[in-house]
Order: C-alpha cells, then structure tokens, then sequence
C-alpha cells in the first residue's frame, strides 16, 4: 500500500514529523517497507534564466543558450523547441545526476561548441512523461534551489512516498482513511471527517439493476446513479500525480477517479460507458459457465458456472468484484456515464479471482473484505467529484439488494488487558482508544466498526487497545514463585515413551525423518489406505490428497528421493501419527524405522552385507526393552500385505495384543515405491505397551539364584510347515516353576521330508540341586509336549 504524506494530511490534521509517522505506522503493525523522497534525488538541480538563445552554427534543431544560473553566466546546447530568450528554466551542472535520463552531467562539445550543463524537460527529473521540451517555470529566482521552488509552488511533487505492509487481517488499511483513523487514534493529530454532499437528482435514472434471488449471498447489494453530460479529459493535476507518485499512470479522469477512491477510501468503483449498456438494464447473476468477455486489460476470459457476473441484455459486461468490460469501458468519447458501487462476498470474489487469474486492486481489496454500510456514501462522494470536475448532471439513485448486517458486539474487560498482554492501561483510556478506532461503546459491550471483519471475539478488543497503547511499553518482569521444591511432571507416560523411543532409535544410527501426513492415494493404498474416509477435501497437490495410514510409505519416499541422488545406503526413522480414518480416535501414534542397502560402506578388510531381518529384529527388540515392554513375547507370521510372506514377524503379546511388526518390506511395494532393496523396516506402537504396575523410580532388587543351572538339548523331527515358536512354547510349558529359557540353536532340512530343529533347554531350580530323576521327568515331560503340539518326534 502506497501513498504520500501530503495525501495522508488531507484525512489527518497533524503536526508530527515524517519520522514520527513512520515509527508510529510500524509500531502499530503498519509496518513501513520504504520511503521514497522525491527530494533527495532533485536537491541539486537549480533555477536558471535563459539570457539568450541562437541557433547553433551548425544544427538547425540545436540552440546555443547563454543562461544565469548560481554559478554564473553558463553556455548551454539545447535541442528543446521552446528554448528562448527569457524564460526561467531548471538547470543541471556538470556533475549533477539526471535521474530520467541516468546520466551524469558533464562538460562536453556539441558540434564544435562547448556545452556546461543542461536545462532539463519534467521526464528527465522523473517528474512526469512530458518532453515535448524544458520546463518554464513561471516564477523563480536564479540561484534558487528548484526543490525549494517545489516545496512553495507544487508541493505534491516533492511529496515523500510511503510504503507499508498490509496483513490480510487490516483490509481497512488498505486505504488513506484508514490509515489516518489508526494514527489519529494513537495521537498524532485529528482524523478529518469525510463530507458526503449529494448532487442533487435532475432526472429519473434510465437504467435499471437487478440481483437474482441465487445470488444475494454473494452480491447482496448494488447501487447505481447515472451521470450525462460529462466531459472525460484528464484528470486534475493533483490527482495525476498522487496516481503516479504510487506506481498508477494516469488514463482518463473517468478511470482515474475510480482508482482513486480505491487507494483513498478502499472503496472499488466502476464506471461504465452508459451508452454502450444494452437493453437499459444491468443484472447481478451466477454465470451458467461457459460465457465470455473481453476485460479492460484486453484479455478474453471464460466463466466457470457460480462467478459472479454483471450482464446487460447482450451478455456479461463485468466481473464483479474483479475487472470491467471493454466493450462498456470509458473512452475519450464517454459522454454519460453510469457509476456503480456494491459490495461482494469476499471468498466468492477471491475463488473467481484466483479461477480467472486476475489480480486487481479491485480483487484485492473485495477479497480481504471491504465496508459494506459505506457503499452509499462512497458512490455519493464519487458522483460529487465526478460532477464537480467533468461537469453533467446526475440521476436519481437506484438499488438493488439491502446492506447487510454486520452488527457485531462483544463484552469488553478492560481487567483483560493485563492478563492478556501484561499491560496497565487505565479503563478510560481503553474506551477512548475503541472510540477513536470508530467502536460505538454501550454499557460494557462493544460493538465493532464495518471495516474491521478481524474483530470476532473480546480478545480482539483487548488487541486493538494495546496496539494503539504500544507494545513497547511492556516491561519486564520476573515471574513469580507460586509452588515450592520440584514441579510435577508435565509429559504424559505417552509422550515419554515417544521420546525414549527416539533416542533409542538415533543411538542405533538411523536418522529422523519429518514427513507430511499427507500422501498421494497409490502410495497409501500400498499399506491399507487411500479410502475416502482418508481422503482430503481440498489437498495442496495431488501428492498429498489422503492420510497415511502408516509411517512407512512416508520413508520409503524419503529413501526413493535420496536414493535418486547417489545415496544408496540408507537408515531412516519416524515418530508420528498415522490414521486409520478421518474421525476423532481413528489414528495411532507410531515409531517407524527403515534399512536400506548394506550395512556399511564397501571395504576390502570390511564385514559390510545387505540388511535383513535380524538387523530390523534387533533394532524393535532395543526399542521395546527401552520403553518397557516385558521380555517374554511371542513373534508370529500373521502380518499386513506389505511384508515379505516368509521374512517378517509380528510381536504380540497373545494373539491381539500387537506391539509391533518387523521384517523385509514386500518386493512389489519396493518396486511400486521406487526403493532399490534390499529394504527392511518394523513399526511399533508405543501406545499398545502396558504401563507398569507400580511406578516407583527405583529398581526391584536382584535375585541371584544359589543352585546351579542345568541344560538339556533336545532334537525333534518334525513337518517343514511347524515353526520354532511352536516347539519353543511347548517346552516352556512343560514346567513353569523349572523351565527358566528354550532357545533353537539349530535346524537343517531332511532329504525326506521335514526338518530337525534343535533347542537348548534351561533348567534353573530354586529349593535344592536337581537329580538325575527329576531331570529325566522333567525332559520326559518337555518331550511329550513337544510331540503333542508338533505331530513330532524325538531324534534319534
């Protein structure tokens, strides 16, 4: 948002300094992004008097120019048409820097005759377009400095230009008014009142406006009023250059005046060309889609169905909120004019805007939410400026649509202040403050002006007060002691199991990752997803349009991206959340691990090998005793798709308590996800493990048995299809009370038929030494066990 200070003192009665201003704009959250003084790039021009002009001896269009300046009588080469004797002119001397033209001025022959200096035309000091020749200042003395000149004759054009930054939440920043009620508000002078003096109505309006039923919601009011006989030249010289001081060239007045009161009021206009409305009548609709129109930029664009439109009897005239038409725009031959002002839902406008790929100030300004209850007055006060400068009469006003009720009020606390933002400010202040923002106080409710759509709650209230207060005023200090000796614990047994879980996981090498919860539906599909119960609604990009329903594809990405970039070698690990469906309880927090590649790099005198099983078994087995899982679980082959048939083992404790799953990822989720393997993972759930029983910080103390252990190995025979955990869990039951351990230490296939497995069996008794008999009932036992729940039989 641009604009200069003298346009800033038309809404501001003020005596405080430039620099004053700009500390007092960024410290209300107006933040200054630059100041451009028009005077620090013209301090060393001069003015002169041309004391005689003869043409150049050798160049028709050229004069040889004998000027007074302060520094003396000067010889100065002009090709200007209207250099001539008398005239006051603007001089540059050699070394003086000429913006326009980005020169530095020297001394320098023209056709054999010396030339000191240059008298300079408007574009070459960057003051305007014009250069059909020098300026002619109408008054002025030689020697006198030209900025000086400025300053007392046509001050706008050494007006500083400010620029600020405008958050999404201030819309009513986004014009001078609004600016100037902010200042006004924190003290820097007294915010001028708008006059609103209607033209009286000569005759009734010829056209007509209409909004349909469907498109109140977002267009819920027009107004109009017709203006003829006007008379469409430039615009005013002040106009012009407050136009061209923020970056806008100057068109026509009839344009002008409309960006004018965009960046002076934050009140958008059109104005159309009256004569070119067919049928008399203007109607606000929802396009049907499909429809086209030619915008003032002279591009074409095509309407979706829903836009919000403004037609005449032949068709879409103007996209509402956004651009006008060209066929109905303003030309040099506009003698009557119909000027609107309405009001336009701000997400409407901002979908149709973002659809069409149109940014206008316009847009701009609709989209972040202008006042509605101003529509009139800002239509009112545009057909007065019009009238009074391009001349005609106007009609009568009319509608369509009603303003809508913005009303809102909120409890104000002026207690709130201080606990909210640790400021003291009095109560009185508070309300003057709100006042002064246009706030109507009644009792202790405060209702918020129609510019301000960010006020929607009392914490917005107590903002406002302390922004026009300063945050600056806000002192230090310390906090006050309100317990004694060590405070509780924050983190939840959840949340420390998280943490446990991720130190454990980096001290075994592999590296965090943070990805998106969001994945493409293929990819989550791989591992149970991608339904419409985990579908976006409006995703960022079509990688991301549903939640994952694990941790793994996330890594798996991760490693396909480094793996494209030369790193083949890969650990990668995740704590998150991942999500079973899109209500409330539907997700569970995992910890996710992944190896790729080898073990280490390739090494003559090294041991490096591919990742398997084992190292993704050690590595769930670590992270489980760290968060405290108990030692005795049962690993089954029961798991997901998405693991290899043969080489994975889910950790239960009993058939549905699942604490975890490990092994080498499916060759076809590999292929689909781009992952050159070997490739092997687990994923825990933290949450699956119960708590202890007793929370005490200190240990159990230890029990060293006093009687010696005793090992026994057995060797059964037994189907290929019967696993080892089935053999391992019938020794174990054999006896409880004496079987300490069973551990499979050997198994190799029979030409047959079946397999050997062998086991090592720990006896470890804790009342007195085991006999040979009651290690022979003992194996007698484990042996019938094992045959029963295997079908095998003892080895010979």
């Amino acid at each position: 948002m641009k604009f200069t200070l003298s346009w800033l003192k038309d809404h501001l009665e003020t005596e405080a300094s430039l620099d004053d201003i700009l500390y007092a704009l960024t410290d209300l959250g107006l933040e200054v992004e630059g100041v451009e003084n028009p005077a620090a790039r013209l301090e060393a021009f001069t003015i002169g008097k041309v004391l005689s002009a003869e043409k150049h001896p050798d160049a028709d269009k050229l004069k040889v120019c004998q000027v007074a300046t302060s520094q003396g009588e000067r010889q100065i080469i002009c090709g200007a048409p209207n250099a001539r004797q008398g005239i006051t002119v603007v001089v540059a001397h050699p070394g003086v820097y000429v913006p326009g033209i980005d020169t530095t001025i020297g001394v320098g022959k023209i056709r054999g005759i010396e030339s000191h200096g240059m008298m300079c035309s408007e574009r070459e000091m960057e003051l305007s377009d014009e250069h059909d020749g020098i300026i002619e200042l109408p008054s002025g003395e030689v020697g006198q400095s030209f900025v000086d000149w400025l300053a007392e004759h046509e001050p706008a054009r050494v007006d500083p230009v400010i620029e600020i930054a405008i958050t999404p939440n201030r819309p009513d920043a986004l014009g001078v008014h609004g600016i100037a009620r902010d200042l006004a508000a924190r003290g820097l002078g007294r915010l001028l009142p708008l006059s609103v003096e209607p033209v009286p109505a000569a005759f009734d309006c010829p056209v007509s406006v209409s909004i349909d039923a469907d498109t109140l919601e977002q267009a819920p009011v027009f107004y109009g009023r017709l203006i003829r006989g006007v008379r469409n030249g430039p615009s005013p010289r002040w106009m012009q250059d407050r136009l061209r001081a923020i970056g806008l060239r100057p068109i026509s007045f009839l344009v002008d005046v409309t960006n004018y009161f965009t960046y002076d009021l934050n009140r958008p206009l059109h104005v159309f060309d009256a004569d070119t409305i067919t049928g008399g009548a203007l109607r606000l609709h929802r396009a049907e889609g499909g429809e086209r129109l030619v915008g003032l930029d002279d591009k074409s664009y095509e309407f979706q169905p829903g836009m919000t439109v403004i037609s005449d009897a032949e068709g879409p005239e103007s996209i509402a909120g956004v651009m006008g038409g060209l066929r109905t725009g303003c030309t040099a031959e506009t003698v009557n004019v119909f000027v609107e002002a309405a009001y336009f839902d701000p997400v409407r406008t901002a979908y149709t805007g973002r659809a069409l790929k149109i940014n206008s100030d316009a847009r701009y300004r609709f989209e972040r939410g202008i006042d509605p209850v101003f529509t009139p007055e800002g239509l009112e006060m545009a057909v007065r400026l019009i009238v009074d400068v391009a001349g005609g009469e106007a009609s009568t006003l009319v509608t369509a649509g009603e303003i809508p009720d913005v009303k809102r009020g909120y409890r104000l606390d002026t207690d709130r202040v201080v606990s909210l933002v640790g400021m003291d400010i009095p109560a009185d202040a508070q309300r003057s403050t709100l006042e002064a923002l246009g706030f109507r106080l009644e009792g202790d409710l405060a209702y918020a002006p129609p510019w301000r759509p960010d006020v929607m709650g009392e914490a917005d209230l107590v903002e406002e007060v302390a922004r026009i207060a300063s945050l600056t005023q806000l002192e230090g200090r310390p906090l006050t002691r309100t317990s004694v000796g060590v405070p509780k614990p924050i983190l939840t047994p959840g949340q420390k199991r998280q943490q446990v879980a991720r130190r454990t996981i980096a001290a075994m090498g592999l590296n965090e990752c943070v990805t998106y919860s969001f994945i493409d539906r293929a990819s989550a599909a791989l591992f149970g997803g991608g339904t419409d119960a985990t579908r976006l609604e409006n995703p960022i990009s079509s990688e991301m349009s549903h939640l994952r329903p694990s941790l793994l594809p996330g890594l798996l990405q991760a490693a396909a991206r480094n793996q494209a970039r030369g790193f083949q070698d890969l650990g990668l690990f995740e704590v998150g959340a991942a999500f079973a469906g899109g209500e409330p309880g539907e997700q569970d927090v995992q910890a996710a691990g992944l190896r790729v590649g080898r073990t280490g790099p390739k090494d003559v005198h090294g041991a490096a090998r591919a990742v398997d099983i084992y190292d993704v078994k050690a590595d769930v087995e670590a992270v489980l005793a760290a968060i405290g899982a108990p030692a005795k679980v049962q690993i089954l082959r029961t798991g997901d798709g998405w693991w290899h048939p043969g080489r994975h083992g889910v950790i239960c404790l009993g058939p549905k308590k699942v604490l975890g799953v490990f092994g080498e990822l499916h060759p076809k989720v590999l292929a689909a996800m781009d992952v050159k393997g070997p490739a092997v993972g687990f994923v825990i759930w933290p949450d699956a493990v119960p708590l202890p029983r007793k929370t005490s910080a200190t240990r159990t103390a230890l029990v060293a048995p006093d009687l010696q252990a005793v090992e026994r190995d057995f060797a059964f025979v037994v189907d290929a299809e019967v696993e080892a955990l089935t053999l391992v869990n019938a020794a174990a039951g054999a006896d409880k009370a004496l079987v300490e351990s069973v551990r499979i230490f050997d198994e190799f296939m029979l030409e047959g038929g079946g397999k050997s497995l062998a086991m090592t069996v720990r006896l470890q008794p804790d009342t007195a030494t085991l006999t040979d008999k009651e290690i022979e009932a003992v194996s007698a036992k484990i042996v019938e066990k094992v045959t029963k729940a295997t079908g095998g039989s003892l080895r010979g």
